[in-house]
């Protein structure tokens, strides 16, 4: 099939579409210092939102190419680590002395509870930002490289063979250099195959979803790309 054009003009929807994979990013890791229980697992809050900016990912790629999507995965890095900077001052910041929340004693429990809450441990943010990239670069990777073999054909078989291989690279690296020496092995690799298996699933029940917004796209921005000659250095930042 023939390579579609990079016209910029054809891009109208390509900022909401990467604002909304930014955003589903930053929520996550915010939100991730909170644990839940869901079907007797532990997991983190970002459970129910994370695995949306891989569909977002698997629809940037699958839509405007391996490049663009490279460009919006460094910017989200990037993004997320202005807003990781801009948590750490804002707790190394002194609390004003008539702040509580009107929940705590005093501004030093105050801040000691914000501290808590949204702080970072070095390992946890190595963890976190290695994840990401490997799994994200994996993942539009393997769906831009399937695109060609099925010719543009069998979409869902592209959603959900990147997405088992980009969620096991995120899973895996994240809860490894997370975790290990820290839980036993055992456990450890149990946490690794639940999130797998449930951001994986996740993602499969949502294919119908990003079905409708791919087509959507490829209809009103007149875009299809096949990354054909495509440079796959994940270090680049031109397209």
């Amino acid at each position: 099939m023939e390579e579609i054009s990079k016209d910029k003009t054809h891009q109208r929807w390509l900022p909401l579409i990467s604002a909304i994979f930014v955003t589903t990013l930053i929520i996550s890791n915010i939100i991730a210092v909170k644990l839940v229980s869901v079907g007797g697992l532990i997991m983190p809050a970002a459970i129910f939102i994370f695995p949306i900016s891989y569909i977002f990912g698997d629809i940037l790629t699958e839509v405007y190419g391996y490049a663009r999507s490279r460009r919006v995965i460094w910017i989200g890095f990037l993004c997320n680590l202005l807003a990781v900077v801009a948590i750490w001052v804002s707790i190394k910041l002194p609390a004003a002395p008539v702040w509580n929340l009107g929940a705590f004693e005093s501004s030093a429990a105050a801040q000691k509870a914000y501290a808590a809450i949204f702080g970072f441990t070095p390992r946890i943010l190595i963890a976190s930002f290695a994840a990401y990239l490997f799994g994200e670069f994996i993942n539009s990777f393997v769906l831009a490289k399937m695109k060609i073999v099925t010719s543009g054909k069998h979409l869902w078989t592209r959603l959900i063979g990147s997405t088992l291989l980009g969620q096991l690279a995120d899973s895996g690296i994240f809860i490894t250099l997370a975790f290990y020496a820290t839980i036993p092995t055992a456990i450890l690799g149990k946490i690794i195959l639940a999130q797998w298996i449930i951001k994986s699933a996740y993602e499969a029940l949502a294919t119908p979803f990003t079905y409708l917004i791919v087509n959507f796209l490829k209809k009103t921005e007149k875009e299809d790309y096949y990354d054909y000659s495509t440079n796959f250095n994940p270090l680049m930042w031109k397209e």
